[in-house]
């Protein structure tokens, strides 16, 4: 059986099997569908090999709340024979995991079946728990609500695809969420770059040293660094560390930033170390002034004090897109980032309240 990717998968099943079944059980229903939220698939970064767990054909539908128990009683609970065994040869089962609803919740507007993979939600209370803040038509999010939410979580609710979309409202809640407001972006900006300066000398220092290990595995997290500055730069979220190489590789800039990671990544000692990360830093750099961004400053390689390290000057271009901020309320807050720029916890990012609380702890000294 060739590979078939799942969105293309969920895609055919709704068509095929899940509308049909709608308009026979809840007719005249107004609803939204489509594959959002968490898994390989909704990125379009699936292969063979993830069809192992949590995979398979699987739709989510959307509808008012007060639409919600009629729709969810009618369509989870009493599909039964009226759904085949398998859709194009995988199993329209699916055994219950940590992302899908099990049953008929109505106070949270969620629900779902492990004999196949059709939920039913109320939209404002899933979008809710995917992002750990309280989202509402017409109510924008604060600039903390915005540092609190992943980057992943973000990206998990408008990458993927729509189906159907009746009443508009996910149209409306993906545009309102494909990307930060403005002072948001230079803060996230301004901060990944001040990520780099604080450890930028530690390549030429460790291998100074005698550790090359160490030299390596910093040289490494400040390429992680520069991805996610250039992620930034092209206004792409950046999805959890499985996938950001490949959502780099899909960037612009990558055919001119490629290079030098890999000759650093190649190189023998660090030295030659050294020189191809600034290769990639300043190009990064080069390429936020080519592009008119906010927040422009000349960059330049230049000697750490007197060591003979040589760094980009990282903490003056973060200054810079500091500067460029409009409002107080962005402009004063730690120049710490994002929860997903100062933590890197898979089990904190993976929930979103603990993300929130997080963020909010340190955004705002504890309160909140």
């Amino acid at each position: 059986m060739s590979f078939v990717p799942g969105l293309e998968l969920s895609r055919a099943f709704f068509v095929d099997c899940v509308a049909p079944l709608v308009d026979q059980l809840a007719p005249g229903l107004r609803y939204g569908a489509a594959l959002l939220g968490e898994g390989s698939e909704v990125l379009g970064y699936d292969t063979p090999i993830s069809t192992d767990h949590d995979w398979g054909p699987r739709v989510q539908l959307f509808v008012a709340k007060e639409d919600f128990e009629r729709a969810a009683f009618a369509i989870v609970t009493s599909p039964g024979a009226l759904l085949p065994s398998h859709f194009k040869g995988h199993p329209v089962g699916f055994p219950p995991s940590r992302v899908r609803p099990t049953g008929v919740d109505a106070r949270a507007g969620a629900a779902g079946s492990p004999a196949h993979g059709i939920e039913v939600h109320d939209l404002w209370s899933w979008a809710e728990r995917q992002l750990g803040v309280a989202i509402r038509p017409g109510v924008p999010l604060s600039a903390i609500d915005w540092l609190s939410i992943p980057e992943q979580s973000l990206l998990s609710l408008t990458a993927g695809a729509v189906f159907r979309d009746d009443r508009g409202e996910l149209a409306k809640l993906r545009d309102r969420l494909s990307w930060f407001p403005r002072d948001v972006w230079l803060y996230k900006l301004g901060c990944q770059w001040a990520r780099v300066s604080e450890e930028i000398a530690f390549v030429g220092r460790c291998g100074d040293v005698g550790d090359e290990i160490g030299s390596r595995i910093v040289a490494a997290r400040l390429v992680h660094d520069a991805m996610h500055i250039a992620l930034l730069m092209e206004c792409r979220y950046a999805p959890y560390s499985k996938w950001r190489g490949r959502a780099f590789s899909e960037l612009a800039a990558a055919p001119r930033l490629t290079p030098a990671i890999e000759q650093m990544f190649a190189a023998p000692d660090w030295r030659s170390r050294e020189r191809s990360l600034s290769d990639v830093l300043l190009s990064l750099a080069q390429l936020h002034l080519e592009r008119r961004l906010p927040g422009e400053i000349k960059p330049a390689v230049s000697p750490y004090y007197d060591r003979p390290y040589h760094v980009i000057n990282a903490q003056a271009i973060a200054i810079a897109i500091f500067a460029a901020i409009k409002g107080p309320a962005v402009r004063e807050l730690p120049k710490v980032g994002g929860v997903d720029q100062f933590c890197d916890n898979t089990a904190l990012l993976a929930h979103p309240r603990q993300a929130v609380a997080a963020a909010r702890a340190v955004l705002m000294g504890g309160g909140g």
